[in-house]
């Protein structure tokens, strides 16, 4: 009996080393890694500002062509306080959220299709490319011929836009699967259909995470080109409001639309995609 106790205190103390060792092995708590996350981003606005500021004190610009940062972000804060504001980004959000599920839609399938089909790729494989490298704005004359001054139109450009960079990430992410994956997969049944969502896709999700990245990068572009260029009455956002801003010569009010358009992508940046691909690298084992 005493034997038994002794062999079980051995086995606690040593169940309690190993909760140790695992507890220093967790890293820092939560609060030091938020910080160590957030300091380099932190330092980052720092410095813009900073260079911003500069460059105002060295009179390259009149005050009233170039603002600085002192008198822009007192004007940020007050348009981020009104309803209108809110209203706009609604709509413009609205239009994005869209534009990319119909986007992810066809350029997943096609960018599948085209992967796995030697016909195909011979045949529209550099079409989409093409697609991708043609300039957005090329395409509003013609969207707005087909659907007058609607969402409709600016929807059109935004798709051509982003689903040629998605379908691409698609290809390329499929291109370089190990093919002792893909014989793995045949052997333990995995075909058609299930080869696709067992084998094939998770393969390929790191390089078709990089296309959904730069699908959205092209979707925004679009999108602001879109809403600059095609203007719909009782419709406000992001794009109508440059504009006025620009018609009324307040350089103020303009940059601070600027700002608002540039920290919308860094948001989903930091918040969509970087979450996204910190939870499949983690998944993989490849972040602690």
């Amino acid at each position: 009996m005493a034997i038994a106790e002794r062999e079980l205190r051995d086995v606690a103390g040593e169940v309690a080393g190993l909760d140790a060792l695992d507890a220093f092995d967790a890293g820092p708590p939560r609060r030091a890694r938020l910080w160590r996350s957030a300091w380099p981003k932190l330092a980052a606005i720092v410095l813009g500002l900073g260079i911003w500021q500069a460059v105002v004190w060295s009179r390259w610009k009149p005050d009233y062509v170039l603002p600085g940062p002192g008198t822009v972000l007192p004007r940020l804060g007050h348009e981020l306080g009104k309803a209108t504001t809110w209203r706009a980004l609604g709509i413009t959000g609205q239009r994005a959220g869209v534009g990319f599920a119909v986007s992810l839609v066809i350029g997943v399938v096609v960018g599948a299709l085209v992967a796995r089909s030697r016909i195909l790729r011979s045949a529209v494989g550099s079409f989409i490319t093409g697609l991708q490298t043609m300039p957005s704005i090329a395409w509003f004359p013609l969207s707005i011929l087909l659907f007058k001054l609607t969402d409709r139109a600016i929807l059109f450009v935004v798709v051509l836009g982003a689903a040629p960079s998605i379908a691409n990430g698609v290809i390329s992410g499929i291109d370089h699967i190990p093919p002792i994956l893909l014989r793995a997969g045949r052997v333990l049944g995995a075909r058609g259909l299930s080869s696709y969502r067992h084998v094939i896709l998770p393969a390929a999700l790191p390089a078709f995470l990089a296309g959904l990245k730069q699908g959205w990068a092209f979707l925004w572009r679009s999108l602001m080109a879109g809403e600059l260029f095609v203007m719909i009455a009782n419709r406000p956002n992001v794009g109508l409001r440059l504009n006025q801003e620009f018609e009324m010569a307040d350089t103020v009010g303009l940059i601070s639309w600027m700002l608002i358009v540039l920290v919308i992508g860094i948001v989903v940046d930091a918040f969509g995609f970087g979450l996204l691909e910190r939870a499949v690298r983690r998944r993989r084992g490849l972040l602690s």
